[in-house]
């Protein structure tokens, strides 16, 4: 058999391209064992196999061709281990990246599923919810150009980017202004941290306990007949406000492009 083979024959038997092959030759990666004066073909042998197979596993390894190209070239047990120890390290870290994009995920899917189990708007009640932690920005919010402002201003503080998960995001109107009936006055915005180890200053929580609810088919826009019902429900019953109220859009028109399908939820704490 003969141990001589063109550059297209070696792309075709280890499933490359051509291009990719004059590219490592380019950079002393993988250099032919002859090349054609008259012509300047280029030639590989059956010795080369191995190197070329080495590479594309190191590569599907995520390993950068100069990486691949300081390995080859000292070729040692010690090193070839150094190598590896480094990109297990690194795979770990994405590995972890993507738990957390996928509890976000999950979360959201979760927040869309209960909304659409919900048999009333515009009907209060009261729920228990666990604490929550959230990163949290202080600030008056009065307008939509407003908060979108603020939400980057947040995410940049916080090194987060959790607004693509839509529904991750909230408001909150102090205690005093809705006492004021001013429920379009925003005090802060947040962002439901779902990352454990997330560090920021911002970082707060929402306390553990009752809380009045009200879910409606809307947006922030809409909400002042809402906490004129959610307010009703809680004098009516007997009820203490205690802090500043959470109002967050679950579906907004990033996620449906029908009004109809809009929904907002309003929370505050409450005691007996």
């Amino acid at each position: 058999m003969k141990n001589q083979f063109s550059i297209g024959e070696m792309a075709k038997l280890h499933n490359t391209t051509i291009k990719t092959l004059r590219y490592y030759d380019e950079i002393g990666l993988l250099k032919p064992i002859q090349i054609d004066k008259n012509n300047g073909y280029r030639y590989y042998s059956t010795e080369q196999f191995e190197q070329l197979n080495t590479i594309h596993y190191l590569k599907g390894l995520c390993f950068s061709l100069k990486e691949i190209g300081e390995h080859l070239v000292q070729r040692d047990i010690e090193s070839f281990l150094d190598l590896l120890e480094k990109q297990k390290e690194l795979s770990e870290k994405k590995i972890k990246e993507l738990e957390r994009v996928n509890r976000k995920f999950q979360n959201r899917i979760n927040d869309i599923k209960h909304a659409r189990r919900i048999a009333e708007f515009g009907v209060a009640s009261v729920e228990h919810f666990k604490e929550r932690k959230i990163v949290r920005l202080m600030g008056k919010i009065s307008s939509e150009p407003e908060l979108e402002v603020s939400l980057r201003q947040l995410e940049n503080m916080s090194n987060m980017k959790a607004s693509v998960f839509i529904g991750g995001v909230g408001l909150t109107v102090s205690l005093n202004s809705i006492k004021e009936s001013k429920f379009d006055e925003y005090n802060s915005i947040f962002i439901l941290a779902e990352e454990e180890d997330i560090k920021s200053p911002l970082v707060t929580k929402l306390l553990e306990g009752t809380y009045a609810c009200i879910y409606y088919k809307g947006s922030h826009n809409d909400s002042l007949q809402y906490y004129r019902i959610l307010l009703n429900f809680i004098q009516e019953n007997g009820l203490q406000m205690v802090g500043d109220a959470i109002e967050r859009t679950i579906i907004n028109q990033y996620v449906s492009k029908r009004k109809e399908d809009y929904l907002t939820e309003i929370q505050i704490p409450v005691k007996y």
